[in-house]
């Protein structure tokens, strides 16, 4: 492996790199430089739904087989050119990244930063909440029952008065996601979205669970609504993930869905490049379709 300082440029900006031939997926020979590679190409999908957002990152520096950490301040060595975003907390100040443009993402993979987190608000109003998450996380590997209640779950919220779009987290289930408007904080939105967890487990307490121990989901499914809550986030729209393959956390269509062939990992840093380039990105317009909750919360009640 070389230890070579390579200086690399995106538009106006430039940063300087080491061990772009480093590998960071061990069973797969992923590199560091493929990584930055992958993040220069999303970019222009990517940048639709982290824009202006306050970032949490996971770290692999050593590859994902070893050490790793979760960083939510920004490193006191990122460059300045580096978006920024100071949120209260109760314990002091939060300064998260913010990335607004290619080159920012680009360096996140050079400090092999690749698994992006993204908060479900925008920085300039971090308690408002612009879109509310249904984390639907299996206990095992039936993939069949996260399908099933993620069709369900979207057909409730569309008798809300919702429009519900859908992504592979990368990993082992699906998130369903509404975009939102009017929404005034977080416990709004948290309550809301506890009220139709509730509702989906009340319909199905042999498959469904609120339960947040693993120890006594009992097989169920995990109807998670834990991340809508101020600086909570969820894994972004197209970032990676730390598993082998590399798989990409992807926004689908609800027709894809209906493929037994699809899992959360069926896209990864391999196979993503064609489907963007064929499909291009199914949530381009989700913002299009931010709904008030007043209609929403008059038909749940």
């Amino acid at each position: 492996m070389s230890t070579q300082k390579t200086t690399l440029e995106f538009g106006k900006r430039r940063f300087p790199a080491t061990n772009l031939d480093k590998v960071l997926f061990p069973k797969d020979g992923i590199t560091k430089g493929e990584i930055i590679a992958y993040y220069d190409f999303i970019a222009p999908w990517m940048l639709t739904h982290v824009k202006g957002r306050a970032l949490s990152l996971q770290r692999y520096p050593d590859g994902i087989d070893a050490f790793s950490f979760f960083q939510r301040n920004i490193g006191e060595h990122f460059p300045d050119w580096i978006g920024r975003a100071t949120l209260k907390m109760s314990d002091g100040n939060l300064t998260s990244v913010v990335c607004d443009n290619n080159a920012c993402l680009a360096y996140l993979g050079s400090q092999a930063a690749f698994v992006i987190h993204s908060h479900l608000s925008l920085a300039k109003s971090p308690h408002t909440p612009v879109e509310i998450i249904w984390d639907l996380d299996p206990s095992g590997d039936d993939f069949e029952l996260v399908r099933g209640t993620a069709f369900e779950l979207r057909d409730l919220l569309m008798e809300l008065g919702l429009v519900p779009f859908v992504k592979t987290t990368g990993s082992r289930g699906l998130h369903v996601v509404v975009p939102v408007k009017g929404v005034k904080d977080f416990d709004d939105s948290r309550d809301f979205a506890a009220r139709v967890a509730a509702l989906m487990v009340a319909r199905h307490p042999d498959k469904l669970t609120v339960e947040h121990r693993k120890a006594k989901r009992g097989g169920r499914l995990y109807f998670d609504v834990a991340r809508n809550g101020y600086t909570q986030t969820a894994v972004a729209p197209y970032s990676i993930r730390a598993l082998a393959k590399a798989p990409i956390a992807t926004p689908i269509t609800w027709d894809e869905l209906k493929s037994r062939k699809l899992t959360s990992q069926s896209f990864n840093i391999g196979n993503i490049r064609a489907r963007m380039k064929a499909a291009g990105d199914p949530w381009a317009d989700i913002r299009k379709h931010a709904k008030s909750l007043n209609a929403a919360l008059k038909k749940l009640s």
